[in-house]
């Protein structure tokens, strides 16, 4: 059964908002755990500006399901990564002053420059994935330079499912397949929501894993932390 794992920044960014520790964003992680999360995903960045250095070391000893944790490959991110030591890096090409994540590597371009990092985090054994477009040539070069796994960016997949979901679908599942048949693990993220993620699920079946935190977390304050991750835990069967 494919994954989920909660992207748990946006509870960072409420408790940023106001200092303190409330909402405790270790505690929320816990939480979504004993709901049913199948693993929990951070995305530390330079600024702090939602997940900090310190929320990433108090939760690596604490947690029992798989921790991810994205970012682009600064030193100080590859630092903290070997440090911690999590189940699964995913690397993105995103730059510090960047909202949030809006494009996959060029994996062409940038294969040596991953290649080398993705070399240090595989000889740590920590499990790398890399954020990639729907574009069977990205997944290849990817799988050149070493990931074991690739993202799928699927927010244009998000953004054309209303309009037609066979049209929007259609580059992912030959991306995904690409991927299948280099023996690449799958994964999948960004503006996946409870009204898109089954008809994904449903084309890429062997799909390893999504990543969910901005959808779900919105989707939480009407539902319920815990029907919202057994929500998108259906859309998953």
């Amino acid at each position: 059964m494919t994954k989920l794992s909660v992207n748990i920044n946006k509870i960072a960014t409420l408790r940023n908002a106001r200092g303190g520790n409330v909402p405790d964003v270790v505690k929320v992680a816990l939480d979504c755990e004993s709901f049913g999360a199948d693993g929990i995903t951070v995305h530390p960045r330079p600024d702090e500006r939602h997940i900090r250095r310190a929320d990433v070391y108090n939760l690596r000893p604490v947690l029992k399901t798989e921790f991810n944790i994205e970012g682009y490959p600064s030193a100080e991110f590859i630092e903290l990564v070997l440090q911690v030591k999590p189940h699964q890096v995913t690397l993105v090409p995103d730059s510090p002053a960047q909202i949030t994540s809006n494009a996959g590597w060029d994996t062409v371009v940038n294969q040596e420059f991953l290649s080398k990092i993705l070399d240090r985090f595989n000889s740590a054994g920590v499990r790398t994935s890399v954020f990639v477009a729907a574009d069977p040539v990205m997944v290849e070069y990817a799988a050149k330079a070493g990931a074991d796994r690739v993202e799928l960016y699927t927010e244009p997949y998000a953004a054309g499912y209303a309009k037609s979901p066979e049209a929007a679908i259609a580059p992912f599942v030959e991306a995904a397949t690409t991927a299948r048949k280099l023996g690449l693990g799958l994964n999948a993220g960004h503006d996946l929501s409870l009204e898109n993620l089954s008809y994904f699920h449903q084309n890429i079946p062997w799909l390893d894993e999504v990543s969910i935190g901005h959808a779900l977390i919105s989707d939480a304050l009407y539902l319920g932390l815990e029907r919202t991750i057994q929500s998108y835990k259906n859309c998953l069967r």
